[in-house]
């Protein structure tokens, strides 16, 4: 039988008008802001009709350490909304938007897999309603006059050596990480190091996701620090008054996004940071939206449980005062067996003993998402090259540990794939409570912050710093931002900083090399290992099988 690609599925999909999918959870049209029949960006109005509304249960989905495929987090909350909607209930999804660049290069999109995907997916993963152009543009007119301010004379005396703001764009271009700007003319500017991220790494990306409002997006944006004078002080974009512009150009941004399922149940999607470089969460309004609209929302973090699950916790978690109700690990035998040892070739054949040795990746983060005091349900991300005796010895063990198991085959069957996973999560939010609380504290100095996260999280035996990152680390906390929680930068292949220590390592020392402080977002990011905030494409990338048919008018290859 011919297994149909994702694309392929999502083309054939029937959708319906995205007002009829907003009506379900009690959304007006004049409350949306279409583009097209099947994309709309959700009014602030909404939010204050629904203010005293109850709020729903919060199901976080994260995952064990994955292969470079990942593992199917997306899929699983898709296939678990859709589920908890098969059974009557109200559940709404609010995920990440999707980045170009690893849809045109190793990893692809974000808009789910099989029978359980977000639709239209061709524009999910592509353009979508141009928030995350918003988000480049804002970040680099603030650069262009952050240089600008010193061509004209540098009444701010910045010191052109400690220039910390980088431009960005949405697409994995290696050449750009470090460049020289300024070369030609005098009138060209000032010559300088510069240097490029990727804009779901960038600070305003952060900002997006954790601001409350348009007030709150101001304020967070005025903090944001783009250099440092000759004296040492911090220079910010209020400084440059570059606030105002960048708020307008982000004016639409901060609204949610509403697009539907395969099966026109409600999603929302907004805002895309990288878990492995930044805090890996969708919005903040999006997912209290969600707890307004639903009696269930569903909602992803980014990568392996050391990465987004904790960045959830206690990143987003801590500044917004969301709380979670339940976790759902995502695993696939093809996961386990990779941290067993198995080659990426191999890894369809079946092979227990692979899976005995993997699985104490799994058990890790089970016992990291029970350190912050929440429930948690494992599921099986199933795969046709799975096996009934790998299947058994996974659940026997999941149910050794105290949790609830099931398996997923939502990719197959979308919704009907989840009812099991669905079934187990509602009895574990019935009778287990949680009593989530983050895994530091406030006052706890960086250097504890850090070393908690990398000693109870990842499993480190202790934790060793550059120079230049302890310096900075004394100097970020003589600013005054000691109380800020850390965004730990990392290799998502490994609970360690290298990516080749597979399963669940033990007696390692993390390395941080560098650290700086995103004022704005609210969080101090620390680079560990040899992790890059501007990825590059691999030697074969995926843009070379993506096409546009100009005849049927279809976008082809893309997944």
């Amino acid at each position: 039988m011919e297994v149909k690609s994702d694309i392929e599925i999502a083309q054939e999909a029937v959708m319906e008008n995205i007002a009829s999918v907003a009506a379900k959870v009690g959304i007006s049209s004049d409350d949306l802001e279409m583009y097209g029949k099947y994309k709309a960006k959700i009014s602030d109005d909404v939010f204050k009709k629904l203010e005293n509304q109850k709020d729903g249960k919060l199901i976080l989905v994260t995952a064990i350490n994955p292969t470079p495929a990942g593992e199917g987090k997306t899929t699983i909350s898709i296939g678990l909304t859709e589920a908890l909607c098969k059974m009557g209930k109200n559940a709404v999804a609010a995920l990440r938007e999707p980045s170009l660049g690893p849809c045109f290069g190793i990893k692809g999109g974000a808009a789910g897999g099989g029978y359980a995907q977000a639709v239209p997916m061709e524009d999910l993963n592509l353009h979508f309603t141009g928030d995350f152009h918003a988000i480049t543009a804002a970040n680099n007119l603030l650069a262009a006059m952050l240089d600008n301010h010193i061509m004209h004379g540098n009444e701010l005396r910045i010191d052109t050596k400690r220039v910390v703001w980088k431009r960005c764009m949405d697409m994995n271009d290696r050449a750009l990480r470090n460049i020289v700007i300024g070369l030609g003319n005098k009138t060209d500017g000032v010559v300088r190091e510069d240097h490029f991220i990727i804009t779901v790494a960038s600070e305003i990306m952060a900002i997006l996701c954790l601001s409350e409002d348009m007030a709150d997006l101001k304020k967070r944006l005025s903090k944001i620090i783009v250099a440092y004078n000759m004296d040492g002080d911090p220079v910010t974009a209020s400084d440059l008054k570059a606030v105002g512009s960048m708020a307008a150009l982000l004016k639409d941004a901060i609204h949610p996004n509403m697009i539907q399922t395969l099966e026109n149940t409600p999603v929302l999607i907004h805002g895309g940071p990288f878990a492995n470089i930044a805090h890996g969460c969708n919005s903040v309004r999006a997912t209290k939206l969600a707890l307004k609209l639903g009696d269930y929302a569903v909602t992803e973090a980014g990568f392996g449980a050391d990465l987004g699950a904790e960045k959830f916790m206690d990143i987003k978690c801590r500044l917004s005062g969301l709380s979670p109700d339940a976790v759902v690990i995502v695993a696939t035998v093809k996961a386990l067996k990779y941290n067993g040892g198995v080659p990426k070739d191999q890894l369809g054949k079946e092979n227990l003993e692979a899976v005995k040795k993997g699985i104490v990746n799994l058990d890790k983060h089970i016992e990291n998402i029970k350190k912050f005091g929440v429930p948690v349900v494992v599921t099986l991300n199933s795969f046709i090259t799975d096996t009934e005796a790998e299947y058994q010895f996974i659940k026997e063990h999941c149910e050794a540990m105290g949790c609830e198991f099931a398996l997923s085959s939502v990719w197959a069957k979308g919704g009907e794939g989840g009812l099991e996973l669905a079934g187990k999560v509602l009895d574990t939010l019935e009778n287990k409570n949680a009593d989530f609380k983050p895994i530091y504290k406030d006052e706890a100095s960086l250097k504890d912050k850090i070393e908690t996260v990398a000693k109870e999280i990842y499993g480190a035996a202790s934790v060793s710093y550059s120079d230049a990152a302890s310096k900075e680390l004394k100097h970020i906390e003589e600013m005054g931002f000691g109380n800020l929680p850390v965004c730990m930068a990392k290799t998502q292949y490994s609970l360690s900083d290298n990516p080749a220590l597979l399963g669940r390592p033990e007696g390692f020392d993390l390395n941080v090399r560098d650290v700086y402080v995103n004022a704005g977002a609210g969080f101090v990011v620390v680079l560990t290992g040899k992790i890059l905030t501007m990825p590059g494409l691999p030697k074969s990338p995926a843009a070379e099988r993506i096409d546009y048919n100009e005849e049927a008018g279809l976008i082809t290859g893309l997944f």
